[in-house]
């Protein structure tokens, strides 16, 4: 259900700064503080539908791994946000994809924070 954002040679990058000294735990704190920019823009344009059983609203959460910061939405009692998000053309749902959308309104400041990072970890490398 996400858009990626993809770094290339991520598993080196990883590597290199664990080599440095980078505690990867701080990578996570990235991606969730990250994703928890996201978070008030996907809330805010979550679809709304019947409130018979909720709205599905109410399930939108940011989490974290040490690869990516996501924005989760439903449970088990509403499996359905995927089929909203990315459509399902043979039931006749069409795409609203507004996880995708609050991520690029709020891109420049999600990824200031990625760089904000880097030059930290950047500048506490010590050389030969």
């Amino acid at each position: 259900m996400a858009e990626n954002l993809r770094i290339e040679g991520g598993r080196e990058l990883r590597r290199t700064l664990k080599k440095a000294g980078l505690d990867m735990k701080d990578l996570t704190a990235v991606n969730r503080a990250a994703a928890a920019v996201v978070l008030p823009r996907a809330k805010a344009t979550t679809p709304i539908g019947p409130p018979k059983n909720g709205h599905m609203k109410s399930t939108v959460r940011a989490g974290a791994t040490q690869r990516a910061g996501i924005i989760r939405v439903g449970n088990k009692g509403k499996p359905y946000p995927g089929a909203i998000h990315w459509g399902w053309p043979t039931r006749g749902i069409k795409a609203q994809p507004w996880l995708t959308s609050a991520a690029k309104d709020t891109e420049n400041t999600w990824i200031n924070l990625y760089w904000e990072k880097l030059n930290k970890v950047i500048s506490s490398v010590k050389g030969d």
